[in-house]
């Protein structure tokens, strides 16, 4: 396609490893002609991709990776996936929250874009799970110097997981004893059966203390996540108000979650998709 001539590489994997996930296996003369690129630069991309265990190359081509339910990404893996999706996300969540809110985030490259776009935002408390996520507001704070109504941060403390969250007995602890106005969860995986899923059992018992301390639980989740299943559930849909996600949802994938949750944001469209009561 023409308009694909200029992507960057970033855009251009996020391209291909969208159409490996879709087709189940990608040629690379396919490729060329879709980013209108060369076969080198198609292959390159191919190859980086393989480095972070996101596909699998085979003659001429590549298909996705068989992963386990206990295969876990690190945070810089995740960081290449879909990121104009995130920071698309990102920002329709950020006008979900009002200033003055006791709101969590949870660990994930979506809420770490959140994160950013929370920084201006004044008089909040901040209680997160998530280095990354802290450590935005710490170097906004830094930068700006001491200034009125700038975020109070609760970092709560943990083992640290690949992706770096806090979790275990000590981030369970601290989680136990607050409440939240709202809490933007990332998530490995959701799905109808499944609900809310990650690879990392101490994870899932922290993000469950997550959910039960909110008020109000908003899923922050690009469309890749549809489908997939971690090791372990630690929410149902019943239990989340709000999914903000991207247009390349499917409509069956929209119908199961509408059938679930008081709202659906869908980004990257003419006009959002509310389902339900908008809270």
């Amino acid at each position: 396609m023409s308009e694909n001539q200029n992507l960057l590489a970033e855009q251009r994997r996020a391209v291909i490893l969208d159409e490996v996930r879709r087709r189940g296996g990608v040629r690379v003369n396919e490729l060329t002609r879709q980013l209108g690129v060369s076969d080198m630069t198609v292959r390159r991309d191919l190859d980086a991709l393989s480095r972070q265990g996101l596909l699998e190359k085979v003659h001429g081509g590549a298909v996705p990776v068989v992963e386990a339910s206990t295969h876990e990404p690190g945070f810089e893996a995740k960081s290449g996936l879909e990121p104009t999706a995130k920071e698309d996300i990102a920002r329709a969540a950020a006008e979900l929250v009002a200033p003055g809110s006791a709101i969590a985030l949870s660990g994930g490259t979506t809420t770490y874009a959140l994160a950013q776009r929370l920084v201006d935002v004044p008089d909040l408390t901040v209680v997160t799970n998530s280095v990354r996520v802290a450590d935005v507001f710490h170097s906004a704070q830094r930068i700006s110097g001491p200034r009125q109504g700038a975020a109070t941060v609760v970092l709560t403390g943990g083992v640290r997981t690949p992706s770096d969250s806090l979790v275990g007995p000590v981030a369970d602890q601290a989680i136990s004893t607050l409440h939240f106005d709202m809490l933007f969860l990332g998530v490995h995986g959701i799905s109808a059966e499944a609900g809310l899923s990650t690879p990392n059992l101490a994870e899932a018992e922290t993000n469950r203390r997550l959910v039960q301390a909110a008020r109000r639980v908003v899923v922050v989740a690009d469309h890749t996540k549809w489908g997939t299943v971690g090791l372990s559930s630690f929410a149902t849909l019943d239990q989340v108000d709000t999914l903000v996600t991207d247009a390349g949802l499917a409509a069956e994938a929209r119908a199961q979650v509408s059938e679930h949750l008081r709202s659906l944001v869908v980004v990257g469209e003419a006009e959002n998709e509310p389902s339900g009561e908008d809270a």
